[in-house]
């Protein structure tokens, strides 16, 4: 599924040119952004859901065996 997304203040002169430029192909919808702010502004509550965690990859266990150089 691909949007295409139109910003509120464009969805008047685009909205319906881009509907009808995809109408044809079903893997495109065309909605329209009506988000009014973002939201992730500092000091706004989280869904308490998110977790923190570290998301670098373990080291593998053991020695790595050492180069050999001529």
């Amino acid at each position: 599924m691909i949007y295409c997304v139109v910003p509120e203040a464009l969805a008047g002169e685009l909205l319906e040119k881009l509907a009808s430029r995809y109408a044809e192909d079903p893997s495109v919808t065309v909605i329209v952004d009506r988000r009014r702010s973002s939201r992730r502004e500092r000091g706004a509550p989280a869904g308490g859901r998110r977790e923190l965690r570290d998301r670098r990859r373990a080291r593998v266990a053991g020695e790595l065996p050492g180069l050999v150089c001529d």
